[in-house]
């Protein structure tokens, strides 16, 4: 590697932190993590338990950004000293290839990120699945996408609440909704909103026979309380029903489940995670909050679309967005994008990042098309 190479690429690296700084506001992000964390270390910080938890994932949020790109800064000011280290010793010229290559890596996940700008994309995610067409198979395979969610969740650190589950009685779910919270999880997982399409030898058929099943992934952001939006609670039914699944005994005996649905628009939110009928309403209607919020955001997001005159929109919750593929082969194909991956297994494992990030990607080149 030549030393003219290295220096053209580290001026590259360079050039890309200071456009991140920017569009990432790194010093106001700084002076926002240093005015937390004296937060934190005052007296009484942890008095109000729900109030802590927020700032903290507010804080870490931040620093998800903070704390690479001050990294890489650091880093790719120290490059320019190493090169000319190799000008007297040629042999240290991989090492700082394979530095550079480092860093070449975190600033295109730090541009990534720089994509994760809407207004609510660093709040966590209400991630609903539904079974739709298909029968059995479709309330199967809505079990299997609650399941690969869950997957990645867990191996990029982000924490998992079960807020309500409806159990199929042969096989499955019919529906279920996780809270997804962590840095961004909104941001990254509402691209996954959409119809999702499974082909496979059915194992529920005797003779066979392929088939094609659908479920319908809907996500809203959580939103903190100091969030408003507008909802007139006459507009709102409330049925409550005995939960299902796993509780003891109080929860199968007692109506502690709340189901809110928001006439005007027909959305639905239930949650049934915790004994107390109180404490289900209020997650009910933080819930109804988050899904009225994302239906302004779709509306905000309609409006800017309406701009790019030859812009095809794929999306919401009626829009097939990816299939995947057991039969004849093996495949998972996003429908926008044109994400493929080869591994069925590995994407149900929780391997989807591939599938976000190409999405990220998708939407803003389809923001700017003219």
């Amino acid at each position: 590697m030549s030393e003219g190479n290295l220096t053209d690429r580290a001026t590259a690296i360079r050039q890309r932190l200071t456009q991140l700084r920017d569009s990432l506001d790194f010093d106001i992000k700084l002076t926002q993590v240093a005015a937390i964390e004296d937060q934190m270390a005052a007296e009484g910080f942890w008095n109000n338990q729900e109030k802590a938890q927020t700032t903290v994932g507010e804080l870490k949020g931040l620093r998800s950004i903070v704390v690479p790109l001050k990294e890489s800064i650091a880093a790719a000011d120290d490059l320019d000293g190493l090169i000319e280290i190799m000008a007297e010793d040629s042999s240290v010229g991989a090492e700082i290839d394979a530095e550079i290559a480092r860093l070449e890596k975190q600033v295109a996940e730090l541009e990534l990120k720089a994509l994760l700008n809407g207004p609510h994309d660093n709040a966590g995610a209400l991630l609903s699945v539904h079974a739709r067409d298909g029968g059995v198979d479709a309330n199967d395979w809505a079990a299997m996408l609650l399941s690969m969610y869950i997957s990645w969740a867990e191996k990029n650190d982000f924490t998992v609440e079960l807020m309500d589950r409806q159990d199929n009685e042969e096989a499955g779910i019919t529906q279920a909704t996780i809270a997804v919270r962590g840095p961004m999880a909104y941001g990254y997982l509402k691209g996954e909103e959409g119809i999702h399409r499974l082909v496979r030898i059915s194992p529920f058929n005797a003779d066979g026979k392929r088939q094609t099943s659908f479920a319908a992934v809907d996500v809203a952001p959580e939103l903190s309380d100091s969030v408003e939006v507008e909802i007139d609670e006459n507009d709102v039914r409330e049925d409550t029903y005995r939960a299902s699944g796993a509780g003891g005994q109080h929860v199968n005996k007692t109506d502690s489940a709340v189901r809110l649905t928001h006439l005007p628009t027909g959305v639905v939110a239930a949650c049934q995670s915790e004994r107390s009928q109180h404490k289900n309403r209020a997650t009910a209607w933080k819930m109804l909050r988050a899904r009225i919020a994302r239906i302004e955001e779709e509306r905000i997001e309609d409006e800017q679309a309406t701009k790019y005159q030859n812009k095809v929109r794929q999306k919401g919750f009626g829009s097939q967005i990816r299939n995947y593929f057991l039969h004849p082969d093996q495949r998972v194909k996003d429908a926008r994008t044109g994400h493929l991956q080869g591994s069925f297994q590995g994407v149900m494992d929780g391997d989807i990042q591939g599938f976000l990030d190409a999405f990220l990607v998708w939407r803003m080149a389809e923001s700017t098309a003219e």
